[in-house]
Formats: C-alpha cells, sequence, structure tokens
C-alpha cells in the first residue's frame, strides 16, 4: 500500500544518483495505482468473505447438535427439570408442605428463578390458606432484584394479603411506595387508585360514643289524647237495656 500509494512527484534516490537511468522512462500513472489496490483489496475481501461463510456452516452444525442433545434424549422427550416437576406432582397429590419443602430447596440451588417463590406463596394462600406465610413469602421476594412491572404487582398482591390480615398502616405505606418508586408501571396505576379508596373511607366520620349514646336514648312518649265518647242515641240505648235484661223467673229456674 505504501508503495503503491507514493505520491508522483517523489523520485528514488537511485534514479537521482544512478547514472544507468534511462531518460526516457515513465512512471505508472496514479489511476493503475489505485485500480492495482481495488483489485488486490477486492480479492481478499472475498476471500475472507468465503472463508467466513465455510467457519459459519461448520460451527452453526456443531452448536446446532450439542443444542440438540442437551433438549432430548435420544428417543426425543425432551429433558425436563425433575426437582421442579416432581415439587408440582407431589403438589398434584395434596401434599402441599412436602411440595413447598421441594420448591425451597430448588430455589436455593437456582436463585435466580423467583416465580418459584411466588409459586409457594400461592399454595400458602390458595391452598393452605395461611395469609401471614403467604405475606411472609412475598415480602421476601420483594427484597429480590426483579424488574418494574414485576416488583410493582408482587407488591400490589401483598397488599392485598396486608388487607386481609388487617394491616392498613402496611398496606398504605406499601402502596404509596409502588406509586413513587414505580410510577410509569400499571401496576402504580392500581395502587393509585387504592390509596383514592383509602382516603374517601378516612374522610367518613366515624362514630364517637356521644353519637352512639345519643342514638341509643328512646325518644320521649306522645300523650295522645282520644276524643270524648259520645253518647249513643236514648232508644238506641233502651232496646240494648231490654235486650240483655234477664227475668227473675228464667234465673230461679237455672238456679234449680
Amino acid at each position: 500500500y505504501n508503495q503503491f500509494m507514493k505520491p508522483t512527484y517523489e523520485k528514488d534516490e537511485d534514479e537521482r544518483v544512478s547514472s544507468s537511468a534511462t531518460p526516457g522512462a515513465v512512471r505508472a500513472p496514479q489511476s493503475a495505482k489505485f485500480s492495482t489496490i481495488v483489485l488486490f483489496g477486492g480479492a481478499f475481501f472475498v476471500s475472507v468473505v468465503g472463508l467466513g461463510l465455510l467457519l459459519g456452516h461448520d460451527f452453526s452444525h456443531l452448536v446446532a447438535q450439542r443444542f440438540g442433545r442437551l433438549l432430548f434424549h435420544d428417543e426425543g422427550e425432551t429433558i425436563k427439570d425433575t426437582d421442579y416437576e416432581k415439587a408440582e406432582e407431589i403438589w398434584a397429590n395434596g401434599n402441599h408442605l412436602e411440595a413447598i419443602q421441594l420448591m425451597r430447596d430448588y430455589l436455593q440451588k437456582n436463585p435466580k428463578e423467583q416465580h418459584v417463590a411466588l409459586r409457594i406463596a400461592e399454595i400458602y394462600e390458595k391452598d393452605l390458606g395461611n395469609f401471614l406465610a403467604a405475606a411472609l413469602e412475598y415480602e421476601e421476594l420483594l427484597k429480590q432484584k426483579l424488574q418494574s412491572e414485576q416488583w410493582g404487582w408482587a407488591a400490589i398482591h401483598l397488599c392485598n394479603l396486608y388487607t386481609k390480615l388487617g394491616k392498613t398502616d402496611k398496606t398504605v405505606a406499601l402502596l404509596k411506595r409502588v406509586v413513587e418508586e414505580y410510577g410509569e408501571t400499571s401496576a402504580a396505576e392500581k395502587a393509585r387508585k387504592r390509596l383514592e379508596m383509602h382516603e374517601e373511607v378516612e374522610e367518613i366520620p366515624e362514630e364517637t360514643p356521644e353519637t352512639t349514646s345519643q342514638a341509643a336514648k328512646p325518644s320521649p312518649l306522645r300523650v295522645v289524647r282520644m276524643p270524648a265518647a259520645q253518647p249513643l242515641n236514648a232508644d238506641l240505648q233502651k232496646h240494648f237495656e231490654k235486650f240483655h235484661k234477664t227475668k227473675p223467673s228464667e234465673n230461679r229456674s237455672e238456679e234449680s
């Protein structure tokens, strides 16, 4: 490259000193030098690209074979994670505590697979009905490095458990944290709505002992005066007395 790209006005020292140089010798023009460089450069580029294609084909074929051996047995059945699948089978049989223990062992070996921790919390909540244990699992999960969306929804679920446990202060504090630290997520939108609901509940005045005592007091009785009875018709009164008057002979016969 240096030889071809020498300026035309520079002459070789040998040409200056040598007396054998023919006066009629003419140097090659600049365009001829450039075409020679393009020719050799193109040949080099084509050779490198061809060699790269050959090596890439062989390398991809080798990687495909090894990956296939890793995923499949000789009979073509996929290799499953025996530890986690065994835990799921035990859970399906109704042995929830044993399945949780196997999942814990698996999580210790594979700490990056935090979906197993979610599964443990789900078993505690739905299958065993232990909200406190499920809340503790979610608290440990939130200490891990999760994506913003995953962390936010895990926090929302933990707030639901806090509500079931009657821990309103923790619920409000965690909702505020979701809004402040993960405000761009959809979980933060859910947290804002929950906070508005809590604020509306707090605005409702609570019943004090004074108000309850006043409500418990009976209202004073009102004296209602009935109108005076009007006298009956004189003829009707006589007829009534005559009808109910008994004769002395009839009374005597009844006594005998």
